[in-house]
């Protein structure tokens, strides 16, 4: 959850994860007496095109840092999503769901 902590040289990256989970905080508010939960993820690293692009001992390092000693998977998220979007989270609302393996809890 970079949103939250932060790393090194990705300012940009952080202030726009960070953006994003204060819009939904502010849209469970104002969306709320129409019925329209919001929630957001905040995912840890995750092995997306991108992050398996990386050299092996980047990856090595990312998932030796997550608790979990592992990097997610997409279809991790994806589920997550897929929670928040049904009726089992019917009452989640204006919360940041950590998808991280334990990187910031």
């Amino acid at each position: 959850s970079i949103s939250r902590h932060g790393n090194m040289g990705q300012v940009n990256y952080s202030a726009t994860k960070a953006g994003v989970q204060a819009m939904a905080v502010v849209w469970a508010k104002e969306f709320a007496r129409y019925g329209i939960r919001a929630a957001s993820i905040a995912p840890g690293f995750i092995g997306t095109e991108m992050v398996m692009a990386m050299p092996e001992k980047v990856r090595d390092m990312m998932a030796g840092n997550t608790p979990l000693q592992r990097l997610g998977q997409p279809e991790e998220i994806a589920r997550a999503y897929l929670y928040l979007a049904s009726d089992d989270a019917s009452f989640v609302h204006g919360a940041v769901l950590s998808v991280d393996g334990g990187l910031v809890s």
